[in-house]
């Protein structure tokens, strides 16, 4: 039931966030603004671990998952949020956030090609509303 609720969280966030980026980057380059964000999130994520004193958990991190965050960082925090922050500057909000939002056909072809998942008629489905939805957003 967390997930849900969590999932839901995260929604709503994403769901405000494209338009304040929008507003955002009227007057800014995307990697500037991408840097302004990333300055803003990192020094507010140093405060609440120094908070909840959890450095000791980062020092005692392995090697392999520091590589696959760092990987997934750069591409989602860094490439992808640098792709989307163009695609929010030079067009509509309500055209490029759906297109975008409809990173998980990636993610449920990734996780059956390389995670082995196994193919089922719901996600099936759902990759196929996910595409409907992409082609129906063009027009």
């Amino acid at each position: 039931m967390n997930d849900y609720i969590f999932a839901g969280i995260a929604m709503m966030f994403w769901g405000i966030a494209p338009v304040l980026g929008k507003i955002g980057l009227t007057d800014l380059q995307p990697l500037v603004a991408l840097t302004i964000r990333s300055m803003i999130v990192s020094i507010l994520l140093i405060i609440v671990v120094t908070i909840r004193g959890q450095w000791g958990f980062i020092v005692g991190v392995t090697t392999k998952d520091i590589a696959f965050i760092g990987l997934e960082g750069i591409c989602a925090a860094l490439l992808g949020q640098f792709a989307y922050y163009y695609a929010l500057k030079f067009g509509e909000v309500s055209r490029v956030s759906p297109i975008v939002s409809a990173f998980p056909l990636v993610s449920l072809l990734l996780g059956i090609i390389l995670l082995g998942e196994k193919v089922t008629i719901s996600k099936i489905t759902a990759g196929l509303l996910i595409i409907s939805g992409i082609v129906l957003m063009k027009y």
